[in-house]
């Protein structure tokens, strides 16, 4: 489990969070958590191949697109996808790596710890905000 200190620390900072796989469908999780995200007071910026404007944030195609460094790149992809997105996340320069449920990319989570950053595996900011009284 990860440390329920950088948990708490991700999500009750405000932050810009860089949502990679956010788009425009509702039945996507992504969908759900990013407005949760935005509740809390972050700001969110959908990072997908089209680019689209979701929960009124404009997005980006790909991490390398964003203006400034994100303070967390929340990851909805699937696992053979995830470890570029990580790597990614390094390259631009992210504080923090949130891997959503099911999403495993132990290499490159590996090599984003070497690098500094934080990395929350294997978790859902929704979830773990509400079991702590957020939103």
């Amino acid at each position: 489990m990860d440390d329920a200190r950088t948990i708490d620390d991700l999500l009750r900072t405000p932050g810009t969070w860089a949502v990679v796989g956010l788009s425009t469908n509702r039945d996507r999780a992504a969908y759900g958590v990013s407005a949760y995200l935005q509740r809390l007071g972050h700001t969110i910026v959908p990072v997908h191949p089209s680019a689209p404007t979701v929960h009124g944030a404009t997005g980006v195609e790909r991490l390398t697109d964003l203006p400034e460094p994100p303070d967390v790149v929340d990851v909805f992809v699937n696992s053979s996808r995830a470890g570029a997105v990580v790597d990614e996340a390094v390259a631009v320069g992210a504080r923090a790596v949130w891997l959503q449920l099911g999403v495993h990319a132990d290499d490159a989570v590996a090599r984003a710890r070497a690098a500094g950053l934080v990395v929350v595996e294997d978790a859902c900011p929704a979830i773990e905000g509400r079991a702590r009284g957020l939103g």
